[in-house]
């Protein structure tokens, strides 16, 4: 991913500040089943390793998210991509963004990075294929440069997957 594409690398919010150091701190005591965080010390910018749940067309694959937070977070959502080899799914590209609702219109500053990970899981223990979305070919090319998912005026038409 290029800087161009990266949210505001001005310092987070002290408010933000306190409640990742919540989040981090909650996440290392109890992590959500499925995820694990590769801990850095950038508090802005966490990694974090996703294995597909058993039963699933996913089990035991493992996928790494890239979770990026604004200044102003938990009022704006973080940016939320997967880094290449992205899975193949009907709302995952292959540039590794993500088509779900939570992560944009119906983002709530109640919502935490377990909560965003734990529906990424739920969407993916969903599916019943690996595809990539229909439009993923026009979508990625019309990407280049680096553009944030969050740049995107999304449509969320399909909530079966």
């Amino acid at each position: 991913m290029t800087s161009s594409s990266a949210p505001s690398r001005k310092a987070l919010s002290k408010i933000a500040c306190n409640r990742l150091q919540k989040e981090l701190t909650e996440w290392q005591l109890n992590p959500p089943t499925g995820f694990r965080h590769k801990v850095t010390d950038n508090l802005q910018k966490w990694t974090i390793d996703v294995t597909g749940a058993p039963g699933t067309l996913y089990a035991n694959e493992t996928y790494q998210l890239q979770v990026e937070f604004p200044v102003n977070y938990p009022m704006e959502a973080p940016q939320v991509v997967f880094v290449p080899p992205a899975p193949s799914h009907p709302h995952i590209y292959s540039n590794g963004h993500i088509c779900l609702d939570i992560l944009y219109d119906s983002w709530s500053p109640a919502m935490t990075v377990s909560s965003v990970c734990i529906s990424i899981l739920s969407m993916l223990s969903s599916s019943p294929a690996k595809e990539r979305p229909a439009d993923n070919d026009r979508y990625v090319k019309n990407c280049k440069n680096g553009r944030s998912p969050k740049e995107t005026r999304w449509w969320f038409h399909d909530d079966k997957v």
